[in-house]
């Protein structure tokens, strides 16, 4: 299991806010990700925390960004690497998006008729359902299968748990669905996923759109819940893959990163037929 390193730095709010501005810029992405957050009622003090996938040289690091004297305390540290997803996610609760409910075994006397249920439990693999990201992804699917859309393709590119496919699975039964992720340790976890969920679906290991699953495929949905940088270097061959009139939902973007990443999607052709923000993080719909 890699580590992650967490970078925070506490003082004066308005040096931080023009980090996070900068993080925001970058391209490629510098981080996994980040957040600014006031400290005071005043809002004069806060403090933001990026995790790094890697440990990085600090010091260079806070110069790029200017983030360095006196009036600001840094910490960097590695976040416990035995099981920490696992234990983050103990005894979380179930939680609602549209008519989906994200459970673990210990919630699952919360499920009714009304819901669609997705059992994610604690693993090695990122997207429980808690994150802003995969709630705004859910939401966005719901809305695209009440409206009517009947895709007989989809990708889930980054699947990470596999949850996003899964509840694809659940929404189109009949549909063609490929999940794929860079990380076969994600690809495992997917599988076990979907067979604890009663689905099935074709899942591989593949660096972006890198592999013979993808020979002469394309998608009419494509769901893709990763990183602002990935989403952006990927836009050209992610809207090949795209067949006509075909939809995109994109998130793993902050609210800030919005307007960049829509951006590459527009100059590649397609509509913005919406946006949202949970918690910070954006997600966008846009199709042909």
């Amino acid at each position: 299991m890699s580590t992650v390193w967490r970078l925070t730095v506490r003082g004066p709010i308005s040096p931080l806010r023009n980090a996070g501005e900068q993080l925001s810029s970058a391209d490629p992405a510098p981080a996994l990700g980040w957040s600014v957050f006031e400290e005071d009622e005043d809002e004069t003090r806060g403090y933001i925390e990026i995790l790094f996938a890697d440990r990085i040289d600090e010091e260079a690091f806070l110069s790029a960004a200017h983030l360095t004297g006196a009036a600001l305390d840094v910490t960097f540290m590695p976040l416990p690497e035995e099981d920490w997803v696992a234990l983050s996610l103990k005894g979380l609760p179930s939680v609602e998006a549209g008519r989906f409910l994200v459970h673990g075994a210990h919630t699952a006397d919360d499920l009714t008729d009304a819901h669609i249920g997705l059992l994610i439990e604690a693993g090695p693999a990122f997207g429980t359902g808690h994150h802003g990201t995969t709630l705004g992804c859910l939401n966005a699917m719901d809305q695209l299968e009440r409206s009517g859309l009947t895709p007989n393709a989809i990708l889930d590119l980054g699947t990470g748990t596999g949850l996003l496919a899964i509840a694809a699975t659940k929404l189109w039964p009949d549909a063609d669905i490929l999940a794929t992720d860079i990380d076969p340790v994600s690809v495992a976890e997917t599988l076990v996923n979907a067979e604890k969920n009663g689905v099935a679906f074709n899942a591989k290991t593949a660096d972006g759109f890198d592999h013979p699953a993808f020979d002469g495929k394309s998608f009419d949905l494509v769901l893709a819940n990763i990183l602002a940088g990935p989403l952006i270097q990927l836009a050209p061959e992610l809207v090949q893959r795209l067949a006509p009139g075909g939809t995109v939902v994109l998130s793993g973007l902050l609210e800030e990163q919005a307007d960049k990443v829509t951006a590459a999607y527009l100059a590649e052709g397609l509509t913005l037929q919406q946006r949202g923000v949970i918690e910070g993080w954006g997600t966008l719909v846009l199709s042909h």
